[in-house]
């Protein structure tokens, strides 16, 4: 099988190159890594809403790269360390996907 990777980008928060590829395409297949809301290597202020608008266009950004847009999602996993902001996750979430949301799984 073939894959083909896209590296780390830039850097990580604290300017630290990351140790893994941001998207691989095996055999067809396309996964995007976990987006952090990050810029210019440092997390964005503004909270929940603020960092899931940054990580969601992030991920956009990795799969335009390759030809592929937000409706071509199918699972999303989602990583999220207060439960009480799920609902304004939910918003985001909602309003980047609209009618396109993919399966998903949270906690």
């Amino acid at each position: 099988m073939t894959s083909r990777r896209y590296g780390s980008g830039p850097s990580g928060a604290g300017k630290q190159p990351l140790p893994f590829a941001r998207a691989v395409w095996p055999d067809g297949w396309r996964y995007v890594s976990g987006q952090v809301a990050l810029e210019n290597g440092e997390i964005v202020g503004g909270g929940i809403i603020a960092h899931s608008r940054r990580a969601i266009e992030k991920m956009t950004a990795i799969l335009h790269e390759a030809g592929y847009g937000i409706e071509d999602v199918v699972r999303v996993g989602v990583w999220l360390d207060e439960p009480r902001d799920s609902w304004s996750f939910n918003a985001v979430y909602a309003e980047c996907f609209g009618e396109n949301s993919p399966a998903r799984a949270a906690g």
